[in-house]
């Protein structure tokens, strides 16, 4: 099902919502959008919300926008419960110039959010906003990631799913992150496109 800016995002309170869809097509954005909600017109308190933003810094690439984080979006997602990690994300496929650096960087990414996601695991909170999923999914475990998912009341979380990055190198860990979208998708109850 696509994804609507008209869809009443009060029918995704108490739900677990995943969008995905080709970079540039307002996964990021439509989250943002979510979390203002809450906290505009739902009026949940901030600490409640437990953001998880594994995207990399906005980068360009090809002339389509790549990355970018929910704060660039909604600035008041600062006042949220933000579970950060030192340093950056790498985008993986854009930073390597082969096989090897690309595996580097997707095990620097791993380290990252693995960190961020044990800090949620431990302390909870009823809603959780995960950003830019597919960076997880290059080396983690999609049960543990259901896991993490379940323990939150309401869940909307987004994932590159597509083929717009890509590289003469970085084929068997597009096909990896695509079969594991796809078998993410089967497995959150309201999954919307946004292709």
């Amino acid at each position: 099902m696509k994804f609507s800016k008209k869809l009443d995002l009060n029918i995704l309170i108490g739900k677990k919502t995943l969008i995905y869809g080709e970079t540039n097509t307002g996964k990021t954005f439509y989250t943002a959008k979510f979390i203002q909600y809450l906290l505009e017109i739902k009026k949940i308190n901030p600490k409640d919300i437990s953001i998880l933003d594994f995207a990399p810094k906005l980068v360009y690439f090809n002339n389509l926008k790549i990355g970018g984080r929910i704060q660039d979006y909604y600035e008041n997602s600062v006042k949220c419960n933000n579970i950060n990690f030192k340093g950056e994300i790498i985008p993986p496929r854009l930073k390597a110039n082969n096989k090897k650096e690309i595996y580097s960087n997707i095990c620097h990414n791993f380290n990252k959010i693995y960190e961020i996601m044990e800090i949620y695991n431990i302390s909870p909170t009823p809603v959780l906003i995960i950003n830019d999923i597919s960076l997880y999914l290059h080396l983690g475990s999609n049960k543990y990631l259901i896991n993490t998912i379940s323990k939150s009341n309401t869940f909307f979380g987004n994932s590159y799913y597509g083929s717009s990055i890509n590289s003469k190198f970085s084929k068997l860990i597009s096909i990896k992150e695509k079969r594991k979208v796809e078998s993410l998708i089967k497995n959150v109850e309201n999954s919307f496109t946004t292709t």
